[in-house]
């Protein structure tokens, strides 16, 4: 198991159905505070050279994170949902 991994299922988080990737949806209260939190995620991303797939409609933002070049979940995954948890908390 990746470390860390666990501790993030206590944050919202959870692994898609075929596990290969972990899962959060993050709700904002306008439209404008996600597209901002998105920016600064994107910011972070963008550091750690991972990328999400993620989808916007209005206030909710669906997150998903895998590594594909390793086809698992790997520390850039956790790293990275951990930035993101610490913006949204923010």
């Amino acid at each position: 198991m990746v470390e860390g991994l666990e501790s993030l299922t206590q944050n919202g988080w959870e692994k898609s159905d075929d596990g290969l990737a972990i899962k959060k949806t993050f709700i904002f209260s306008n439209f404008i505070e996600a597209l901002g939190w998105m920016v600064k995620a994107g910011v972070s991303a963008e550091k750690l050279n991972h990328h999400p797939e993620w989808k916007n409609v209005y206030k909710t933002i669906n997150v998903l994170l895998t590594t594909h070049d390793k086809g698992s979940i790997t520390s850039l995954d956790v790293k990275l949902a951990q930035e993101m948890d610490k913006l949204y908390e923010s």
